[in-house]
């Protein structure tokens, strides 16, 4: 015979987690690389919003006797060819890539609910003219159509987070279309219109919010890539304009005349961008291991 600890069973499932401190403790336990994702997002967030006080320079400000300085006490990450404080520019680039990555994912994501919900609920010459646009967009690389829409709209902040939103909708918009296709023949909904219910409101009020959990886990994943393709941008010279301090312009700078004479140049703003990446994407793992019943173990 078994015997089974009913209390040890119910803790290690999380059913006694009571409070935000214990949910925390249950988090990092049950998923601890979710919870490193968490704390590097959670760093440069706080880094982000409070760039004013923790940068020791102003992140334009120049310096021609501190050109090329190496990392030091004056210095912390040393400063570039114009003697721009390098901890200052990555301190307030991490603002400008946070805002263009939940900027692009949120606008990607509304035009993506809205057009994938509109599709799989109406159905018909409606859903197959839609999914047609769709394959599309979607048939050309996440990079290659924000180079094309960059190129079109100009480089400007509002500009480059437009840019890579358009290219996120398809993704977006399947993700909802699929869920919605089996949403709308629930009885539930069935229910609703029997009740004199709306279509609209059926949509809005009873389709969309069961669609929330894999959008959250996919808006997670997009996040990374969000900010991975405006470094690109920025790099290629169709993302951020100067004076704002991008990590991908600070490469696009430093990485072809400076990579061998000050490596420092290159190598702090790419380990930015790839920790940043690195965050998101564990944290978008966990959350799909935890709003996902079929990824649980």
């Amino acid at each position: 015979m078994a015997i089974i600890n009913h209390e040890a069973a119910l803790s290690r499932a999380g059913a006694n987690v009571t409070g935000w401190w214990s949910r925390i403790l249950f988090f990092t336990r049950r998923y601890p690389l979710g919870a490193v994702g968490a704390l590097i997002v959670l760093v440069f967030v706080l880094t982000a919003v409070f760039a004013n006080f923790i940068a020791p320079y102003d992140p334009t400000s120049t310096n021609a006797r501190a050109s090329l300085a190496k990392p030091g006490m004056a210095y912390f990450l040393g400063a570039d060819f114009m003697g721009r404080d390098m901890f200052s520019r990555i301190v307030y680039g991490a603002r400008i890539s946070l805002t263009v990555g939940l900027g692009a994912t949120l606008l990607g994501g509304i035009l993506g609910v809205t057009i994938g919900l509109m599709s799989g609920y109406l159905g018909g010459w409606i859903d197959l003219g839609t999914q047609r646009v769709m394959d599309v967009m979607q048939s050309l690389p996440l990079l290659v159509m924000a180079l094309v829409m960059a190129a079109s709209l100009g480089p400007s902040l509002e500009n480059t987070i437009i840019a890579i939103a358009i290219p996120l909708v398809p993704t977006v918009a399947r993700v909802v279309r699929s869920s919605t296709l089996s949403l709308r023949e629930q009885p539930f909904v069935e229910a609703a219109r029997a009740v004199g219910m709306g279509e609209v409101r059926i949509a809005v009020r009873h389709v969309l919010p069961n669609t929330l959990a894999p959008l959250i886990v996919l808006g997670t994943a997009q996040l990374g890539s969000a900010i991975l393709t405006e470094a690109s941008l920025s790099f290629l010279g169709l993302g951020i304009p100067e004076p704002y301090p991008s990590w991908g312009r600070m490469l696009s700078e430093s990485a072809a005349e400076y990579v061998r004479t000050a490596p420092w140049l290159v190598i702090f703003p790419g380990v930015a961008i790839s920790l940043t990446v690195f965050g998101t994407n564990l944290l978008g793992d966990a959350m799909r291991d935890i709003l996902d019943p079929r990824e649980r173990t």
